[in-house]
């Protein structure tokens, strides 16, 4: 692993430092491809918005594009973190804001995925408040549903809301197929933004592949022909069981999948955004 912080090689975090204390600041997760940040644009916006919400102050963002480049070139293919931390939150402490920016491997994604169902009343589901598209540390809760999940012997969980609606995963989003048309859950259930789901999108809409975003049951899943998970670090990825419910992996996962690896390759051959 290599780690900045503000930059620099080495530096700390102070205990009284309300991402320690509280949980509380943002994150990015960006995928490298040999020496290249993947989507490192569209990656800081999303970063300025959580900071934003959040009323956090953000280095520079040529400063911090600069950062993952040099990052992505020493560490070659894995993943960059960018962490934001929230500084002082004890009295007559003088701790400031950090920038953690790090390169670490990536974990091996399982093929196909298997996912179990899991309630998770701690998610909005649509109801508007502070934080709501914010990509916060604050990942407590996502990783019990994580954890119960592999306990059952499933990859990850699938949350959803306390009437049944589908969300997102933990860590990714989620979408499936019925009657040739994928099926995803809209973004008005306050669900991450996923910039992998944007692109699955816009590949599909390229495709000439029909998507209905909206609100469903986990019930509707009886009627998929195929089912995916999209995220920065499982690209586009079949997932082959949804609690007892099991799928094969299909030709419209297939050509999402490919969609997304030409963008990957383009990109690469390009030599990235400016991240500027």
């Amino acid at each position: 692993m290599i780690t900045l912080i503000d930059g620099e090689r080495t530096g700390s975090i102070s205990v009284a430092d309300g991402a320690v204390l509280r949980g509380d600041g943002c994150f990015e997760a960006i995928q490298v491809y040999g020496t290249v940040p993947f989507a490192l644009d569209d990656h800081l916006d999303r970063l300025a918005r959580s900071a934003a919400l959040l009323e956090l102050d953000l280095p520079p963002r040529a400063l911090l594009g600069d950062w993952c480049r040099l990052l992505a070139a020493e560490g070659g293919d894995g993943v960059i973190r960018i962490i934001l931390t929230r500084g002082s939150v004890i009295p007559d402490s003088d701790v400031p804001s950090r920038c953690i920016v790090l390169h670490h491997a990536s974990e091996p994604v399982p093929a196909p995925l298997r996912v179990l169902p899991v309630p998770a009343p701690w998610h909005s589901a649509g109801r508007d408040w502070e934080l709501a598209g914010a990509k916060t540390i604050s990942y407590a809760p996502n990783q019990a549903a994580t954890r119960r999940a592999r306990r059952a012997g499933f990859h990850e969980a699938l949350l959803h809301a306390d009437d049944g609606t589908i969300l997102e995963g933990p860590t990714f989003a989620i979408a499936w197929v019925v009657d040739e048309t994928v099926e995803t859950p809209t973004l008005d259930l306050k669900i991450l933004d996923s910039i992998t789901r944007r692109f699955a999108l816009e590949d599909a809409a390229r495709l000439g592949i029909a998507v209905r975003e909206g609100r469903f049951p986990l019930s509707r899943l009886a009627a998929a022909s195929e089912v995916m998970a999209w995220s920065t670090t499982k690209e586009v990825a079949a997932v082959g069981a949804v609690g007892d419910l099991v799928f094969e992996p299909g030709p419209v996962t297939a050509a999402l999948a490919d969609a997304y690896r030409e963008r990957i390759t383009a990109e690469v051959r390009a030599g990235g955004g400016s991240g500027a």
